[in-house]
């Protein structure tokens, strides 16, 4: 039987982002919108578009560029794009990084001019030592379908999966199916799914097995994973000029699911709105 390493969590750390929420904080905003997750779904079967969401971080920590991008869910081809850069907007905390990462990813959202019917996160959702992961904390936020698919596990014990593709095996954590351990490529390391919101996990490996035709990580996480690598890259000779501003994303929603205020005039319900 293989097992997620458990990691361990300060037990206070402010973070940089407007609203300057401790740990505990954080923790209560949520204990507060868990229950907000759909994770019984079913979500849509045949989506038309499928978004993939990834941040990727400078050396020192003090950059991120946040990515979406949104597929043709039949030919994988990427037919809209949008990125944000700016500062984390919390401290690195394990268990905690939806509110490191979601004002930069909210702030990509909000500029796409394709709103996607499925959002998959490089990340997790249920499988979340506290059952709130980025994908339920971000499709709580939106209110658009999200899961969570992780290159490594935060909890759980599994055994298996089969080496051939599509092989699955229920990721368990204090008894709890919190996830299912994926082999989307012969041969090769599996991957982590779990629900975010407003889908079931057998439909959630059908997205992800769909999405990985050639390639163990889904063509939504690779797009994605390129862009934010690329933007960051472009940015971090102008890093100089983002000292003192705001983190990234901060004119968008906030990670506790209200719009900020200048926006909620404009943000709307539903809407793809203003790690994990």
């Amino acid at each position: 039987m293989s097992r997620a390493e458990p990691a361990r969590q300060p037990e206070q750390h402010r973070g940089t982002g407007p609203e300057e929420l401790t740990v505990a904080e954080a923790m209560a905003v949520q204990d507060r919108l868990r229950p907000r997750a759909d994770l019984v779904g079913p979500g849509p079967r045949r989506p038309a578009t499928v978004a993939g969401l990834d941040v990727a971080y400078a050396a020192d920590g003090d950059l991120l560029a946040a990515a979406v991008t949104v597929l043709d869910a039949a030919t994988l081809e990427v037919v809209d794009q949008a990125v944000s850069v700016g500062r984390p907007a919390f401290g690195y905390v394990p268990g905690l990084f939806a509110f490191r990462e979601l004002p930069a990813l909210l702030a990509a959202l909000d500029r796409l001019t394709t709103r996607p019917e499925l959002l998959l996160c490089d990340g997790h959702g249920l499988a979340h030592p506290r059952r709130f992961g980025l994908a339920c904390h971000l499709g709580v936020v939106t209110g658009l379908p999200a899961i969570g698919v992780g290159k490594t596990p935060l909890v759980g014990e599994w055994t298996g999966p089969g080496p051939r593709r599509g092989d699955a095996a229920p990721l368990v954590d204090a008894g709890e199916v919190v996830g299912r351990v994926l082999r989307t490529r012969d041969g090769v390391k599996p991957v982590f799914v779990s629900v975010g919101h407003r889908m079931d996990l057998d439909n959630a490996v059908d997205q992800v097995l769909a999405l990985t035709p050639r390639y163990r990580l889904p063509e939504t996480t690779r797009t994605a994973d390129r862009l934010c690598r690329d933007t960051l890259a472009a940015a971090a000779p102008a890093a100089a000029e983002l000292v003192g501003t705001a983190p990234a994303g901060t004119g968008g929603a906030s990670p506790n699911g209200h719009p900020a205020p200048a926006e909620r005039a404009r943000h709307r319900p539903g809407h793809p709105g203003p790690r994990r």
